[in-house]
């Protein structure tokens, strides 16, 4: 199959950033040139042979400055470039030979099935010759991966990626390091771009023949920091957002407008409501929470749709966080508290979905008690907040109507 033809067609270029990787640095270009013309190199400030190498590719884009800036900072220069030269995807490959230039048809075959999507290559991480630190590296990055977007990846520390170039056109990214990868990453997921993982080949070099240029305290510190970041960002913004839009989607926010604005209820009973529904949603009851939450509004005398409309806190995006938080309260009130890791938080979920939680609970050793305690205590005190900032908001909402009311007399 002509490659270069179908790169040319698709509108695909390939990016090989390299920093002091002199001795693998033509190996890697003369495999990708097997594949495409299209390839554009950025010396990121080599202090190594580097420019005598890249003096006899005349024909490629060459990016080169003095002092080394970051594996993001180069990869980011390449994408303006790539975008002025009117290509619509790039492939990112190391240049320290780890990656197999065989591979990069992978790539190029699944954009043509699956336009507009981020391909990452997957490693197999079980493979002989990994180093350790760089599994552990790479769990770690998937599980917060997990925690800031709620899918899974199985490799998130790749660098053998297909990106949809033409869609970041108007993104301004803020790392410059080897965190970018992880961001941009992050951040495509977040703005809906399928994400998906192939399987590459990977060749690690042993002892002194492997150049690494990860500094582990300080790069591991900038990643932790960036995680932090997206972890609140994805706390107080992308979830509250994604609860927004499906409450918009099943035509929620309209219903419960009409039932706060529209109806003579008191700021008291609407947001009793609002609070008792946020209960309902976190209880440890599964399945029947919006049955059992409209039999008791209407005990109590509530409103019913703000009732069930609240009581939707437990959808998807938000389960796992329920979960954890309910364990981590009712762990101040039970001994021999439990934990749980990635992996097994998400089987918890999926048992939700499937109807088999407690069962779930009980083959991973869980504490049913210390979950139904800690859910129980989670929603109280959650359901008291929601309902004293609603009961302040409405207050507010209705001063004002009234203000305004009294002006136009």
């Amino acid at each position: 199959m002509d490659y270069k033809s179908i790169t040319d067609e698709l509108g695909i270029c390939v990016i090989i950033p390299t920093y002091n990787n002199a001795l693998t640095l033509k190996s890697v270009i003369d495999g990708i040139n097997k594949y495409t013309n299209n390839i554009i190199v950025v010396n990121d400030g080599s202090s190594d042979n580097t420019d005598l190498i890249l003096k006899n590719y005349p024909d490629f884009e060459i990016i080169s400055y003095d002092q080394n800036k970051g594996k993001g900072y180069a990869i980011q220069k390449a994408f303006a470039l790539a975008l002025s030269l009117g290509y619509s995807y790039a492939i990112t490959i190391d240049s320290d030979g780890q990656h197999s230039t065989d591979d990069m048809p992978v790539f190029v075959d699944k954009i043509k099935n699956q336009p507009n999507s981020l391909i990452i290559g997957s490693r197999n991480i079980k493979a002989d010759g990994m180093p350790a630190k760089n599994t552990f590296a790479n769990k770690f990055s998937n599980f917060w991966y997990w925690v800031e977007t709620n899918t899974r990846l199985p490799d998130t520390q790749s660098g053998y990626r297909l990106y949809p170039i033409k869609l970041y056109r108007n993104t301004r990214f803020f790392t410059n390091k080897f965190e970018f990868e992880i961001e941009v990453l992050v951040r495509s997921s977040w703005s809906n771009i399928p994400v998906i993982p192939v399987p590459v080949n990977v060749y690690y070099a042993r002892g002194e023949e492997r150049i690494s240029h990860f500094r582990p305290l300080q790069d591991f510190t900038r990643i932790s920091i960036l995680n932090t970041v997206l972890v609140l960002i994805t706390l107080f913004y992308i979830v509250p957002k994604k609860v927004f839009r499906y409450l918009t989607r099943n035509k929620f926010t309209k219903v419960v407008k009409e039932q706060i604005m529209l109806h003579n209820e008191n700021p008291t009973k609407i947001s009793l409501a609002i609070g008792f529904g946020i209960f309902m949603g976190i209880v440890p009851i599964w399945g029947f929470q919006m049955i059992v939450a409209a039999l008791l509004a209407h005990l109590f005398r509530l409103n019913k749709i703000i009732v069930l409309a609240f009581s939707n806190i437990s959808i998807p995006p938000f389960i796992p966080v329920i979960i954890y938080f309910s364990y981590v309260t009712g762990g101040h009130f039970v001994d021999n508290q439990t934990e749980f890791t990635s992996d097994k938080i998400q089987y918890l979920v999926d048992q939700i979905i499937n109807g088999s939680f407690y069962d779930a609970l009980n083959e991973l050793g869980y504490s049913i008690m210390q979950y139904v305690i800690g859910s129980i205590v989670l929603g109280i005190t959650l359901a008291f907040i929601f309902a004293a900032i609603s009961y302040l908001i409405l207050l507010f909402i209705r001063s004002n109507n009234s203000t305004s009311a009294n002006n136009n007399i």
